[in-house]
């Protein structure tokens, strides 16, 4: 993605996913610079982690122990992004978080300004935020189920932290495609080939709904539809 891409985008938030690079080989992937020039919020999540440490002045090298797997997170109270979400609390009052890990690189030296917010047993730094810019970093994965308050955590960092509004739901998505069909078809015809799965179907709806009779179906008998 370009600098200007980003940059006209104009977004409220950006996170910054895992991914299969190793932060400290050469040429693995780097966050644009732009990134961390829009003062915006930041989440970084396992390799977004690793770069916003390493771009940011940090530090990231081969964990003493690879973790692929459940783990149990001690989460720091004072975290914005991790405030009052926990599954559970321990003696010390720290929140206790059952998440998914999947790393074998990890933080190893916190960038200037940034503090910790979240520890496991073989991963000392397994969350850290600079809460004036409201950059977060997080070595675990909230985006998958095994993650129990994943859904929380995002939400937490995308409505909360970012200001972002609910507004990606289904009578939006609809009204958006049906005009991204009229201003692309215009006056003229579409052919579509119908099977009468899933995706023409739901394809056939949307175009008729858009440009009505300026629609031709085709039925492909495929063999494979259901017999009721």
């Amino acid at each position: 993605v370009s600098p200007h891409f980003i940059e006209k985008f104009k977004p409220n938030g950006i996170i910054l996913s895992g991914g299969p690079d190793t932060v400290n080989h050469t040429g693995s992937a780097r966050a644009p610079d732009i990134v961390f020039e829009l003062g915006v919020p930041i989440l970084g999540i396992c390799y977004g982690m690793q770069t916003m440490a390493v771009q940011l002045g940090g530090d990231a090298n081969s964990a003493e122990k690879a973790e692929f797997g459940f783990a149990q997170v001690r989460a720091r109270n004072h975290s914005e992004l991790l405030r009052d979400i926990s599954d559970e609390i321990n003696s010390a009052g720290h929140g206790l978080l059952d998440v998914w890990m999947s790393h074998g690189i990890e933080v190893s030296t916190l960038p200037k300004d940034f503090n910790l917010i979240a520890s496991t047993d073989n991963c000392p730094i397994a969350g850290f935020a600079n809460e004036e810019k409201h950059y977060y970093g997080l070595q675990f994965h909230p985006e998958v189920t095994h993650t129990k308050q994943g859904k929380a955590i995002l939400e937490r960092f995308v409505t909360d932290i970012c200001q972002c509004k609910k507004k990606w739901t289904t009578e939006n998505i609809i009204e958006n495609l049906t005009q991204e069909i009229k201003n692309q078809v215009g006056d003229k015809k579409v052919l579509l080939g119908l099977s009468g799965g899933v995706d023409s179907s739901v394809l056939a709806v949307l175009l008729h709904q858009a440009i009505g009779n300026q629609l031709t179906c085709v039925f492909v008998d495929n063999g494979l539809l259901r017999l009721n």
